[in-house]
């Protein structure tokens, strides 16, 4: 018979929490870049695990640093 694997899931936890950051500023650009993917685009919650209510602030710093031209809308290739 085959070996059945199973794939034991971990819990995702929220790195804003872990850290105690109440507020995310729109300025760290070093933060805000693991949550943006390859194509410019902000990475899903359920995704990244990250809190709804940090997810909120990540979505507003990142539109905030964009406008601002911190960050790209949309990476080239």
């Amino acid at each position: 018979m085959a070996e059945q694997r199973r794939f034991i899931r971990r819990k995702k936890y929220c790195k804003f929490c872990a850290q105690k950051i109440e507020k995310i500023d729109y300025k760290n650009v070093e933060l805000l870049k693991p949550f943006i993917s390859e194509r410019g685009r902000i990475i899903p919650r359920r995704i990244s695990g990250v809190c709804s209510k940090h997810q909120r602030q990540l979505a507003k710093a990142v539109k905030r640093a964009r406008h601002l031209a911190l960050l790209p809308f949309v990476k080239v290739d």
